[in-house]
């Protein structure tokens, strides 16, 4: 395993900090590495492998596009499976288009041109975007210039102009940072790498009523929320309201890269031919992924599936809670939950890493758990085993 390691380290550019391990197959909510060591998976490629994996029905839809020969079709023509994957969309939703693309970065870069255009035809110089402090939403630069982090951008300055940053779940001073050139208003009904924390339901209601108001247009950005992982399709629909734009990747895919922009009313009447586009955007490998994953979804099993098993890990975590004072608070809602350490987490992430078992940080001190949709009642067990004696071993 070094030898590959090693490789990687020659040949990669040091965009990430590896864990040292390459893994190699996947079965159900296991991985492997390559010297076939077993670990649990409570992170799901950071939300991304909604199935776990091998999952059949995945698997035998995607083998019957390679086996067609036709993985990719130009948006210069039409192809069913696209648009079948956009038709679920829009039915789930209740909105009304959609625009597919590669990655989450991609759909938000896209949602940024399409309320900076319907901004400037209302008014010259309405380009101006509240997003919220802690948010994320990406690396590109209009993505990272939405992130409402300065860790991620202290190197890449100067950023965009017309951007702000409200604080998360303050109405009263979201509404005062409202002026005449604001278009659109960003947020991440639950914020992911900002520390797994939820958007207070009255918090976006007040939000959808000012935007209703002020003529913006309101973006969730449903990247890693999305797709079931709260218990609900999309995660806003929790607060009973509907986003004018919404963005989707990870889950959407279920391990196929892509992406996609959803919008309603007005907002899905800007973009007009040429103002927009993706080479690989909606090709037949990954909207057949989609389809697979709206299907299920549609066919509400699953999201029930991921009430019952959410409920069962937070009564787990909550046990943990009493038994070890090093954690501080749980947080997050459905299959997406943060645990609050008061030390560092990254000891605690090795050590599971040797452990057998996956989890991923959100922050410095918050454990993430966003394990795949799929998980069982006696996997969560495992993985709670698995955590009490690293957590035991630190000596918390």
């Amino acid at each position: 395993m070094q030898d590959f390691i090693e490789r990687g380290k020659s040949v990669y550019m040091e965009t990430y900090a590896q864990f040292p391990v390459v893994l190699t197959r996947g079965s159900g909510r296991y991985v492997f590495d390559i010297d076939g060591k077993k670990y649990l998976d409570m992170v799901a490629g950071i939300a991304v492998n909604i199935f776990g994996y091998g999952d059949a029905e995945l698997s035998a839809a995607l083998q019957e596009v390679i086996a067609n020969g036709m993985m990719h079709c130009s948006n210069l023509y039409w192809n069913r499976v696209g648009i079948e994957a956009a038709d679920r969309l829009v039915r789930l939703s209740k909105m009304d288009r959609v625009f597919f693309c590669n990655s989450g970065t991609e759909a938000n870069e896209a949602a940024i041109k399409l309320v900076k255009k319907y901004g400037s035809s209302k008014s010259e110089g309405r380009t101006d975007i509240i997003t919220m402090q802690q948010s994320f939403h990406g690396r590109t630069y209009g993505a990272l210039t939405a992130t409402g982090q300065t860790k991620y951008q202290e190197a890449f300055k100067p950023l965009l102009p017309g951007f702000a940053y409200a604080p998360f779940n303050d109405f009263a001073a979201l509404e005062a940072m409202v002026t005449d050139t604001t278009c659109a208003i960003f947020i991440e009904p639950v914020q992911g790498e900002g520390g797994v924390i939820p958007a207070d339901p009255v918090f976006l209601q007040n939000v959808r009523k000012l935007c209703d108001k002020k003529d913006i247009l309101l973006v969730f950005d449903e990247v890693q929320c999305g797709m079931g992982r709260t218990g609900y399709t999309f995660a806003w629909q929790a607060a009973q309201i509907v986003p004018d734009v919404m963005t989707l990747a990870k889950g959407l895919g279920a391990g196929v890269p892509i992406g996609a922009v959803v919008a309603k009313g007005a907002a899905a009447q800007v973009f007009r031919p040429g103002d927009h586009g993706a080479t690989f955007g909606g090709n037949l490998l990954s909207t057949t992924a989609a389809n697979c994953v709206l299907k299920r979804l549609e066919e509400s099993s699953l999201l029930n599936h991921v009430k019952d098993v959410s409920d069962y890990l937070w009564a787990a975590l909550q046990n943990l809670k009493q038994q070890f004072s090093i954690i501080e608070e749980i947080r997050g809602t459905g299959l997406m939950v943060g645990v609050q350490l008061s030390m560092p987490v990254r000891p605690i992430l090795d050590a599971c890493m040797d452990a057998g078992l996956i989890l991923a940080s959100a922050g410095s001190h918050t454990l993430r758990f966003v394990p795949p949709l799929t998980i069982t009642h006696e996997e969560i067990d495992e993985a709670i085993t698995l955590l009490t004696n690293v957590l035991k071993k630190s000596g918390s």
